[in-house]
C-alpha cells in the first residue's frame, strides 16, 4: 500500500495500471471505495476502467485524517483482486 498526500480542496485522479498482474486477462469490472466513510471526508467523484487500467477522481477530506482508497476489480476469467492506497489530507 502506498501513501499519497492530498489537499482538502484538491480534486485529484488516482489510477492503477493492472497490466503487470493480469497474465493475459482483462478488467471486466472495477469498484472504488473509501474508508472510513464520514461526513466531509474523502469522496469518489467519478471512476472509470479500461482493459488494463482503472482510475478514480477523489475530492474532499478532513485535514489531519488518513483514508484508504481501494480498487476492487473483476478479471475476465472471474478472479477478483484489489489494491489500496493510503491518502493523508493536509493543507498544501
Amino acid at each position: 500500500m502506498s501513501l499519497t498526500v492530498k489537499d482538502p480542496q484538491a480534486r485529484v485522479d488516482h489510477a492503477i495500471d493492472w497490466s503487470a498482474y493480469l497474465a493475459g486477462q482483462s478488467l471486466v469490472a472495477s469498484l472504488w471505495t473509501v474508508a472510513p466513510q464520514e461526513e466531509g471526508g474523502l469522496a469518489i467523484e467519478a471512476s472509470a476502467f479500461e482493459a488494463q487500467r482503472s482510475s478514480a477522481r477523489v475530492n474532499g477530506g478532513i485535514v489531519g485524517r488518513v483514508y484508504r482508497l481501494t480498487n476492487r476489480v473483476t478479471l475476465s476469467d472471474g478472479q477478483v483482486d484489489e489494491r489500496s492506497v493510503t491518502m493523508r489530507v493536509e493543507e498544501r
